[in-house]
């Protein structure tokens, strides 16, 4: 069903309209037609009822067509307009089309083809019009709204931005304070441990054996809190790129004895046996002994303070591509595969209640990760509850200084492949994936 226009006519002629009208009807236009003779009474029915199109005589008795049409767009009432021109009336059609006229017709040229034609084509033309003026303006709005929402973001990441100088702020001032409290703490300390040693010295005086045990739970609380000391200052000296190696050529082998004799009172206090198996053609290393050392008796001390009985093996071997593995394994408690990714985290424990059996700052396994990523190693874990812990440290025979550690150094964690952060390690976000195939698993 052909749609029924509503096309207003605006001329002072009755015969011009009678032939408008005449021909618009032989041309078989659905139409409700209204006529107005003036451009006032054009502008009144304009501003009151939405017409599909308007024929406007070029010349009215009250006022030109370019002044109605001025109104028109003024009011922002828009509506196809087709000016009907006489003779001479060139200059004017022109005016009308640069104002806003959709077409125009000649008065001489009307016919029921052409007045059908000129009608259509300009209802198509003021309605393809619409249609890029809606998506203009849909256009616009999506770009006031993407000015909007990029201006939120400036803004939001200028508080990130500020809320990240604050956070490094307050890090750098964290790691200071830990710095200077742990190493002023360390001055008494060392003051109370070594009274505490001159006094269980027989030429000082004999003690009674209630003194005398008195004096080494001082001296024994003494070493144990000096310790943890030295985790806060090495842990606050890693944290803000104070800690450097000390590299130098030594049998990595006598560093593994030293520091299992240093440990072996404590495993013997639990009864647990404490075995070391050495298989190395060339223990000749280049690195720091102290932090080897260190990274050991962190291991070792674990591994004796979460296993009530049973067995701790310590390995040291060669491996290919130059490298020195050593490998601290128990049969302790234990770690689920839910904290795999937890433990390397500084302050972080599998138990963070102030009740928890396991005392200790958790910065140990944190100083270790650390320690092993600046001498270019790796770390492997293999664990299950019940059963026991394997640590496996990979280090070359010879660091390189500076060294450079590349920005994702893989943990391989239970058959599973941990990526972090080599700028801070302890404070890493991981990301797990399967450990590549074929790569060996140390089975407890």
């Amino acid at each position: 069903m052909e749609e029924t226009l509503k096309i207003l006519l605006v001329d002072d002629d009755e015969g011009d309209r009678i032939s408008i009208r005449s021909a618009l009807t032989k041309a078989g236009v659905q139409m409700e037609l209204s006529e107005v003779g003036d451009g006032n009474d054009a502008f009144s029915a304009l501003t009151t009822t939405a017409y599909h199109c308007v024929f406007l005589d070029s010349s009215l008795p009250d006022q030109d067509g370019l002044t109605l049409i001025q109104q028109l767009r003024s009011s922002e009432i828009k509506v196809p307009l087709i000016v009907l021109t006489g003779q001479g009336d060139e200059q004017i059609t022109l005016q009308l089309l640069k104002a806003g006229a959709t077409d125009y017709l000649s008065k001489s040229r009307i016919s029921p083809e052409t007045l059908s034609q000129v009608l259509r084509s300009a209802i198509r033309v003021y309605r393809a019009e619409m249609q890029a003026d809606l998506a203009n303006q849909q256009l616009r709005e999506s770009h006031k709204q993407l000015i909007s929402k990029n201006q939120e973001l400036e803004r939001q990441q200028q508080q990130i931005q500020i809320q990240k100088f604050k956070l490094l702020e307050a890090s750098r001032l964290k790691s200071l304070f830990l710095a200077t409290i742990s190493h002023e703490l360390r001055t008494p300390m060392n003051a109370i441990i070594g009274f505490s040693q001159i006094l269980l010295r027989p030429k000082f005086g004999q003690l009674t054996h209630q003194q005398a045990d008195m004096i080494e739970r001082i001296l024994n609380n003494g070493k144990h809190l000096l310790m943890l000391l030295n985790e806060v200052l090495d842990f606050s000296k890693l944290e803000g790129g104070g800690l450097d190696l000390k590299a130098e050529v030594f049998d990595v082998s006598k560093v593994i004895n030293l520091a299992v004799g240093e440990m072996r009172s404590l495993a013997d206090a639990k009864n647990l046996s404490l075995l070391v198996q050495t298989d190395l053609q060339n223990p000749l290393v280049f690195n720091d002994p102290g932090r080897v050392k260190q990274i050991l008796i962190n291991l070792l001390s674990n591994a004796i303070k979460f296993t009530e009985f049973g067995e701790i093996w310590v390995e040291v071997k060669e491996l290919p591509a130059n490298q020195v593995a050593i490998i601290v394994q128990d049969t302790g408690i234990g770690i689920a595969p839910r904290d795999f990714k937890h433990i390397f985290e500084a302050f972080r424990q599998v138990d963070q209640t102030i009740t928890r059996k396991y005392p200790g700052t958790g910065l140990g396994l944190a100083i270790i990760d650390s320690l092993v990523r600046m001498m270019g190693g790796k770390i492997f874990l293999e664990s299950k509850l019940g059963v026991g812990s394997m640590f496996k440290i990979e280090l070359p025979h010879q660091i390189r200084l500076p060294t450079v550690v590349d920005d994702a150094l893989p943990l391989y964690l239970d058959g599973e492949e941990v990526f972090c952060s080599a700028n801070k390690p302890h404070h890493s976000s991981c990301q797990a994936r399967k450990a590549p195939i074929g790569y060996p698993k140390f089975k407890l």
